[in-house]
């Protein structure tokens, strides 16, 4: 088998370490390693796997992940295909296009739509897979196609309607559909006012999130206003936001259930912004596993809520 994956994919490498590729710095190592550096490399990455019917895993940026311990047992695809296009209001961006990138220099033409996304971590494929957000804006809203490769090998072009998209989802998590490239349809507007808008995100990011120490971004999803008690609904009302649509950040019930600083091993929900969990060196696996097990755990018997896990396990 090992021969056999070599030869048909030039470039792989047996067992690399997969914690250096993400940003929260844990996980073992990949039983073979592939950086595909162009759209050819990943469409020929698929076939490989399917004729040797090994599992594979697809790792852009390297945020909203956690890798288990004991590494994965199949074919790691790091997307590296990095040409993006602006032509007038229209940019064209291949998977691993990062978002600082896509941000920085829509700005500097002055084009309007993602500024949302200023200091968001992670690749243009990560964020249109999961549909990322934030500060009110959304992937989706931009979004005019996704090229994606589906699970027979086949390239396709989605509409937005065709992606599914809903709350940090879309139908390319619901099909395990890789993404290739995406168009966005952006606008013009004033190039002074898209710059602060982008940098004001980037320094709020800075000075409320702890980007100190390693970690996957938000642990859990937000949750939806209708998930709670009317008593309760008016009780937070003070602290609800539309992110599309009327939320209460996970933060505010993780903190009020008084969980900041609890730790596992050297795991820890963050002090700073406590729906992330940190990295404080050396944190293991199953530190944030139990960790995250503590955090629903408590969430659902002060709140009656189920926290959604936002950060993908992968096993």
């Amino acid at each position: 088998m090992d021969m056999s994956i070599l030869k048909l994919l030039p470039g792989t490498r047996k067992n690399v370490s997969l914690a250096p590729h993400t940003t929260f710095k844990i996980g073992g190592p990949a039983k073979y390693f592939f950086i595909a550096k162009s759209t050819q490399d990943v469409v020929d990455a698929l076939k490989v796997v399917k004729s040797c019917k090994i599992p594979f895993f697809v790792l852009a940026g390297g945020s909203n992940v956690l890798i288990a311990d004991k590494g994965f047992d199949g074919l790691v695809i790091k997307i590296q295909n990095t040409k993006y296009q602006i032509l007038n209001t229209k940019v064209h961006a291949e998977a691993g296009v990062s978002m600082e990138t896509l941000v920085r220099e829509t700005g500097k033409k002055g084009l309007t739509g993602l500024e949302w996304a200023g200091g968001l971590p992670g690749s243009t494929g990560g964020a249109v897979r999961g549909n990322a957000g934030a500060f009110g804006g959304e992937i989706k809203d931009t979004i005019a196609q996704v090229f994606v490769l589906n699970t027979k090998g086949s390239v396709r072009t989605l509409s937005k309607k065709q992606c599914r998209f809903s709350y940090r989802d879309s139908v390319f998590k619901e099909k395990s559909w890789i993404v290739l490239s995406a168009t966005f349809a952006l606008k013009k507007g004033d190039i002074t006012k898209i710059q602060s808008i982008a940098k004001e995100h980037v320094a709020y990011r800075k000075d409320r999130h702890p980007l100190e120490y390693p970690n996957a971004g938000s642990m859990f999803k937000n949750c939806s206003l209708t998930q709670f008690s009317k008593k309760l609904q008016e009780q937070m009302a003070h602290i609800v936001k539309v992110d599309p649509f009327p939320v209460v950040p996970t933060a505010y019930l993780i903190s009020e259930a008084g969980l900041k600083g609890l730790r596992v091993g050297r795991a820890e929900v963050s002090r700073k912004h406590p729906n992330y969990v940190v990295n404080l060196g050396g944190a293991e696996e199953k530190d944030v596993l139990r960790l995250i097990e503590k955090v629903k755990k408590e969430i659902k018997k002060k709140f009656s809520v189920t926290l959604e896990q936002e950060v993908q396990y992968v096993s």
